[in-house]
């Protein structure tokens, strides 16, 4: 369970939370602004490329496979965006010495094979270390792909985006010093800013190349958005008008199970069950309209879906500890539609059969809670970040008042 009193005293959180997650979250309309300024100087609005690619592959790991679940929401159907993690890790001798933090150290990774001149490689690192990126740029160049390097600007990994002809873009590193450094190099906690830092420069060039068609000033506008949601979602803002706090109390003491109605929603339920995870420390599980209703049906007749009978007069409740319970979290992105659900179906927005009804019906039907979060915003970008922002926020105030480390 989780310390309802810390919650909502803001001093209380700013000492629990000594890696200044908080703080990081608040900064990612500053780092956007500040990326999209290195991207111009850079050259990516001067480039005048002949067309889109065949293929986006978003390469690295951490944060930087998040780019590409959420590029791909936002991109045009006629390309495929498809993130490329590391396949293995090769052995590294005891008496060798390696640059790349230990973490990543012999990490390698491999292109599909059908990779050529048709197709987009990006890697993307917070660090530019990784020796196995730097060997992936070299294949590619080999490849004859074209190369874009996101990284720190004076990285290993720059200098080989320059030696393989690709375009270097500068990763913006968080302004945010961490009191309490990792005591185990082998588990580094993420940037929770660092998908921004990396998504919005290669926004700015997939606008340019037609992957992406955001509406006019929408590269511009989201660090303001991202901005409002951390003044709504601040630690001194009360638990009552904070829905990151609300949410965090919810899913308190339950198994999250993330369903998502449409792309956007999809992306942003992948980033928040790896926010829980990295910073609650707590399982959630995702999973996409219609068919995770068939993915979680056992999950509803088996011992999390029925729990504790509260009305058995015997049950012990002194000696009996909680039961871990079902919390349907459903995303979606609903651009001019009402915000009750009720008034959606007296509109004819969603009709009996609709995936979203029967969820709701299921969830019912079994006595699971049932809470849903929705974006009205018609640019896709804007529904990302706004989800992305509250959910990020809630993992980290439910990590902090649960006192995970």
């Amino acid at each position: 369970m989780i310390d309802d009193v810390l919650l909502d005293d803001p001093a209380a959180l700013q000492r629990a939370d000594r890696d200044h997650a908080l703080l990081a979250l608040a900064g990612a309309g500053a780092r956007i602004r500040t990326a999209l300024r290195l991207a111009d100087e850079a050259g990516v609005q001067a480039l005048r490329p002949d067309g889109r690619p065949r293929s986006l592959l978003v390469a690295g790991y951490g944060s930087a496979l998040a780019v590409g679940p959420a590029l791909a929401a936002l991109a045009v159907e006629s390309t495929q965006v498809l993130p490329l993690p590391p396949v293995d890790a090769e052995p590294v001798p005891r008496d060798r010495t390696v640059a790349a933090p230990p973490f990543t150290a012999g990490l390698r990774w491999q292109l599909p094979g059908w990779v050529g001149p048709l197709d987009l490689l990006v890697i993307a690192s917070a660090d530019g270390r990784e020796e196995g990126l730097v060997g992936l740029a070299e294949q590619a160049y080999a490849r004859g792909c074209t190369v874009v390097v996101i990284a720190p600007p004076e990285s290993p990994l720059t200098e080989a985006a320059r030696q393989v002809r690709g375009l270097p873009l500068s990763y913006v590193p968080t302004t945010v010093e961490d009191d309490h450094q990792a005591e185990e190099p082998d588990l580094p906690a993420l940037d929770p800013g660092a998908l921004w830092a990396m998504l919005v420069p290669l926004l700015a060039l997939t606008e340019k190349l037609g992957v992406t068609q955001l509406p006019a000033g929408s590269l511009q506008a989201v660090a303001d958005r991202l901005d409002e949601v951390a003044v709504r979602c601040r630690p001194d803002a009360a638990a009552y008008v904070n829905p990151a706090k609300d949410l965090a109390a919810q899913l308190s003491g339950t198994v999250p199970l993330l369903w998502t109605d449409g792309p956007v929603a999809a992306a942003v339920a992948g980033r928040f069950a790896a926010m829980l995870a990295d910073r609650a420390g707590r399982p959630a599980l995702p999973g996409a309209l219609p068919q995770v209703l068939t993915a979680h049906r056992g999950m509803f007749v088996g011992q999390f879906g029925s729990g504790a009978d509260p009305d058995d007069f015997f049950r012990d409740r002194v000696e009996e500890p909680d039961p871990l319970l079902l919390q349907v979290l459903l995303l979606r992105q609903t651009p001019g539609r009402a915000a009750d659900p009720a008034e959606e179906e007296e509109n004819g927005f969603a009709e009996p059969s609709h995936p979203v009804r029967r969820a709701h019906r299921l969830a019912e039907a079994h006595g699971v809670r049932f809470t849903e979060f929705r974006s009205v915003e018609a640019d896709p970008l804007h529904a990302l970040a706004e989800l992305t922002a509250l959910t990020d926020f809630a993992a980290v105030y439910l990590g902090l008042a649960a006192g995970q480390d």
